[in-house]
């Protein structure tokens, strides 16, 4: 890999990078992560009985807002205008885990990997917090980015892993 980072200047100072020059394209990023926990846990979450009310309905908004505001919290990632940001969950009850899955778009000059990275782990930060009350020793996992497509590298999707249809 001998590409530089993009977020350092030639002095190897951090700077935001101008984007201005870029054409405006559709761009849009797929994330995943997982939620481990006890089956009984997650049933709770499945069945809307959480003590802090419906997990996956909360958790679904959490994450959208989280894609929102990415910009205002990564220090030199630029505010977006996105056009779609959505949120699903897959439980697997016989292992205790809940997988999250963000989509993000937006037409713009600049992805919206970081926004789709930030909605899974906001979403799944609050389930955390909303059922802490009855397990403390829930883990959050492999949140990665699985596609991206838009702006001058195209598409790439990371091997391995299967479309989900939302």
């Amino acid at each position: 890999m001998d590409q530089a980072l993009t977020h350092i200047d030639s002095r190897g100072q951090a700077r935001m990078v101008d984007v201005g020059a870029k054409p405006v394209t559709e761009r849009q990023a797929i994330a995943r992560g997982k939620v481990i926990m006890n089956p009984a846990t997650l049933n709770l979450i499945l069945e809307g009985k959480g003590p802090k009310g419906d997990v996956l309905a909360v958790a679904r908004v959490a994450g959208i807002m989280a894609a929102k505001k990415t910009g205002e919290l990564i220090p030199l990632c630029h505010p977006l205008n996105l056009s779609y940001a959505a949120l699903e969950f897959r439980p697997h009850l016989d292992k205790g885990v809940l997988e999250i899955e963000a989509r993000v778009k937006t037409s713009g000059q600049t992805g919206v990997e970081l926004e789709a990275l930030a909605a899974v782990s906001v979403a799944a930060l609050t389930i955390y917090d909303m059922c802490k009350a009855v397990e403390r020793g829930i883990v959050i996992s492999d949140i990665r980015l699985v596609e991206k497509s838009g702006g001058r590298s195209g598409v790439w999707q990371r091997e391995g892993e299967e479309r989900w249809n939302f």
